[in-house]
């Protein structure tokens, strides 16, 4: 069971912007917007399933609570609380309505 966690841990790091990107398809991912864990949890899972990766609710909390330290070091999240993070990724900026940029 360690080695299918920290191959999917290292499948997930190699795949960080992947990963960013199908988040931020999913759910409402933005620069400095919030990100809570859950959706992070159930990201994560639906992200190795859709590489027909299967796991369990537990391996993806685990694996959701290392890759946001990951993102943390990587100043992509800041903490908040303990289930929440500031999303900090330029690129993910979104004009304000009627803006042209």
């Amino acid at each position: 069971m360690a080695d299918k966690y920290q191959n999917n841990l290292e499948l997930l790091k190699n795949n960080e912007e992947e990963l960013l990107n199908y988040l931020k398809a999913k759910f409402p991912v933005f620069h400095n917007s919030n990100f809570f864990f859950r959706d992070f949890q159930y990201g994560i899972r639906s992200f190795l399933e859709k590489k027909e990766i299967k796991t369990s609710y537990q391996m993806a909390e685990k694996l959701a609570e290392n890759m946001a330290k990951h993102y943390e070091e990587k100043n992509l999240f800041v903490k908040i609380n303990h289930q929440t993070w500031k999303v900090h990724k330029q690129e993910f900026v979104t004009a304000a309505p009627g803006d042209p940029f």
